[in-house]
């Protein structure tokens, strides 16, 4: 009987998990072992045939002079700035924003809380329109208003076709569009932290900063990591961002996901594309295993 009850337990419990894992494969695992085994082929949208080339294709994103190598590494050293420039914000001002929503009172908690997380569940393109026109150079509200200020001989300022204005723009958009998601999680973090210590701690005279730095942040460190590795990870994936609101007016913005389209179905090298995929892959799984090993060292 105990064994009966054993196996459809486990019966029941996979049969949940079966859409996701079909999911998973159809989406995600075929896409990656599919996309692999073109990046040996050289795989031109026209050609009926698709011979194989080895590693022909990674060759030449490292061959100088090449379209795949200028438009990999010119993506990626802008995918780089994204995220140097990004990930800071995204996991300071998370962090920020859910210790300001757990200071108010309980009451408005709830309603804030809704407020921060709407844009998070606006579409890109939506998104991109919203703050496209925030940044116009002639007719957008923030020029306006910086010139409503009374700014003597102002010129507009070109927020979306120069640098370092082009980074500025991408970095406010990109905050407002995500910041929702990773205030929810510090959110959900400190509801965990035991309030006993912050008693124990404010009877010992410690201020505001002491309780931050020797209390929440130790104790909600691995959430840390975590919104750590995703943000980065995100931000390495930047597309929307970038195409829609600079689209092919900014050379500095052109990030490495720009490049991999341009490759695959502008000069229609599959082959090329997806061997540039495959590195990008790789890279965000190096830097974020470097991420987890120094931010996550024994205390």
């Amino acid at each position: 009987m105990s064994t009966t009850s054993n196996w459809k337990s486990k019966l029941t419990s996979s049969l949940f998990i079966l859409p996701y894992f079909l999911a998973f494969l159809a989406f995600t695992l075929f896409p990656i072992i599919y996309g692999f085994i073109i990046s040996f082929k050289q795989y031109n949208l026209l050609d009926p045939v698709h011979p194989f080339v080895g590693l022909d294709n990674y060759k030449q994103i490292f061959t100088k002079g090449t379209q795949p190598n200028d438009l990999f590494f010119i993506g990626m050293e802008a995918t780089l700035k994204f995220v140097v420039f990004s990930v800071p914000f995204l996991v300071i001002v998370g962090l920020g924003f859910a210790l300001l929503l757990n200071a108010l009172p309980a009451k408005l908690r709830s309603l804030f809380r809704s407020i921060y997380f709407i844009p998070y569940a606006v579409s890109a393109t939506v998104m991109a329109v919203i703050w496209k026109r925030m940044f116009d150079v002639t007719g957008g509200f923030i020029n306006m208003f910086i010139a409503k200020l009374g700014i003597r001989e102002f010129d507009p300022v070109p927020w979306l076709l120069d640098s370092p204005f082009v980074w500025f723009a991408l970095v406010i958009a990109t905050l407002w569009w995500t910041i929702g998601f990773n205030m929810i999680i510090f959110v959900n973090a400190l509801n965990g932290v035991p309030e006993d210590l912050y008693e124990a701690a404010k009877i010992d005279g410690a201020n505001g900063w002491d309780r931050l730095k020797s209390i929440t942040v130790p104790f909600i460190r691995p959430v840390i990591i975590f919104v750590l590795i995703t943000s980065t990870i995100a931000s390495y994936n930047v597309f929307a961002q970038p195409n829609l609101m600079m689209g092919d007016k900014v050379e500095e913005t052109k990030v490495l996901l720009i490049g991999i389209l341009q490759t695959a179905y502008t000069a229609r090298e599959i082959g090329s594309a997806s061997a540039m995929a495959i590195l990008m892959g790789l890279m965000i799984m190096i830097v974020s295993i470097i991420q987890f090993k120094v931010t996550n060292r024994k205390e």
